[in-house]
């Protein structure tokens, strides 16, 4: 299998698995709080094949290998995902952020609206160190490693200040984090984002040109793939990208309300 075939197929998945999750929740969304729960408890099987998919591919090290170990750190962070998302593990503060707060306290309340999520990936992204350190096969840990840093980057580029961002598919349970972004021209951290998320995936290029396994040049194509994805990422936060048409059309119509003097609250 050649490294184009591998990053196309790293493309569709990103794109496959995205959308599956933004219809999950957005279905669970438009059935209330009762549904998400379901939704998230009913999604734990997939939790549970990420960690056996992860447990058997770390000693295959053919292509076979490479495919189980990226699909099975997709599952572990799609489950989390679709936790937080869902509002089931999010972190302790729920209320959006009143105005006029100094920025360490503004800080603090955005850590608490994802305290718990961001724990639970780390405690996933050390296991998987832990395990996965030495092993034959890695990159269940690298892949994981990647999706962990690259949203991170985000995350901290959409609190210091972006010029575009899209909460078009945020759900209700999570109505209250745009209050914790900011809208600005530009901040100092994202050229440092994108500068290292491009030289991250130079590196996984360069790997896969030193390759010597068919296995490895697969997982290290996959991994550069969804690198240059992240950095893509970050730079519709920047540019008039019109991303969410990739998955709009997968998703439910939005679930009516009624009008209501003074129009729609938006955040």
């Amino acid at each position: 299998m050649t490294p184009w075939i591998a990053a196309l197929i790293a493309l569709f998945i990103w794109w496959f698995s995205t959308g599956t999750i933004l219809m999950a929740v957005k279905y669970a969304d438009r059935s209330g709080e009762k549904a998400r729960r379901t939704t998230t408890i009913a999604a734990l099987p997939l939790m549970a094949l990420g960690a056996y998919g992860t447990y058997w591919s770390m000693t295959q090290t053919d292509i076979l290998g490479t495919y189980v170990a990226f699909l099975s750190a997709l599952a572990l962070w799609g489950w989390i995902e679709l936790a937080f998302l869902t509002g089931v593990i999010t972190g302790p503060n729920r209320r959006p952020l009143p105005p006029h707060k100094a920025e360490w306290e503004r800080f603090i309340r955005a850590w608490g609206t994802i305290a718990y999520h961001e724990m639970l990936l780390t405690a996933t992204l050390i296991g998987l160190a832990l395990a996965l350190w030495h092993a034959p096969n890695p990159f269940a840990f690298y892949t994981f490693a990647v999706l962990f840093f690259a949203r991170i980057s985000a995350k901290l580029n959409l609190f210091f200040g972006v010029p575009r961002i899209h909460v078009d598919f945020l759900p209700e349970a999570l109505a209250h984090l745009p209050s914790h972004f900011r809208t600005a021209g530009m901040n100092w951290l994202f050229p440092i984002s994108v500068t290292a998320l491009n030289f991250a995936a130079a590196c996984w290029l360069e790997r896969l040109y030193a390759a010597e396994t068919t296995g490895a040049v697969t997982g290290f194509a996959l991994l550069t793939a969804l690198t240059a994805l992240a950095a893509l990422e970050h730079w519709v936060m920047v540019l008039p990208i019109p991303d969410e048409r990739l998955w709009r059309w997968m998703l439910p119509e939005a679930k009516p309300t009624k009008n209501t003097t003074g129009g729609h609250h938006g955040l």
